[in-house]
């Protein structure tokens, strides 16, 4: 396990180390707005396979990923006027928006729909954008262990960790499900950023 120091290597050299253990096919420890998350590249099978067995994850949960665009986010799902709405006036940030997958998405991620945001933290949207494909979005622990806001609570056996130092404790994103009707808001405040009313409120404005 590779462990360096954005502060000491530079942000350009960290976002391309980063994109060359992706692109080899490793996994990544690396900060969002949120918390320390943990990024495959979600069109190689067999790392994202090994990011649910480094935290244990069953392979029954999907995973969330992150894009760099509305653009890269219509190659993988299929954006509804709710969703743009939405996208507006929460993205970048910590909103996840769950709509119906394309068949780019491998079924390993997720079989039928596809969860994803545009991350407003500088380096994890960085990293997106120079690789010119989602990451895994899931948070960088054992599965059913805190959200890591430092790089000493990390899952081990992973092939990079980019340490940002400490990240303020901000809860994990808010998630809307916009394939069913009415949809559905989970991790709302205070478990998540945004509460249930202005999310909902957001999607029913003109």
């Amino acid at each position: 396990m590779k462990v360096v120091k954005v502060s000491e290597i530079g942000f350009t050299k960290a976002v391309e180390e980063a994109v060359r253990t992706l692109t080899n096919g490793g996994i990544v420890v690396y900060p969002t707005e949120t918390c320390y998350g943990l990024a495959a590249a979600i069109d190689n099978i067999e790392a994202v396979r090994k990011v649910y067995m480094v935290k244990r994850r069953p392979f029954n949960r999907p995973l969330t990923i992150l894009v760099a665009s509305v653009d890269m986010w219509r190659e993988y799902a299929y954006l509804s006027y709710e969703a743009m709405k939405l996208i507006k006036r929460f993205l970048p940030g910590p909103l996840t928006i769950v709509l119906w997958k394309k068949a780019t998405v491998p079924d390993i991620v997720n079989p039928i729909r596809i969860g994803a945001r545009i991350s407003s933290h500088t380096l994890a949207q960085a990293i997106v954008e120079k690789l010119g494909k989602p990451i895994t979005a899931t948070s960088a622990n054992i599965h059913g262990d805190e959200e890591p806001y430092n790089v000493n609570n990390v899952v081990d056996d992973v092939d990079l960790v980019l340490d940002f130092g400490e990240l303020p404790r901000n809860p994990p994103s808010t998630i809307v499900d916009l394939t069913v009707k009415p949809p559905v808001i989970q991790r709302a405040y205070p478990k998540g950023p945004f509460t249930e009313e202005e999310v909902l409120k957001a999607i029913s404005e003109d």
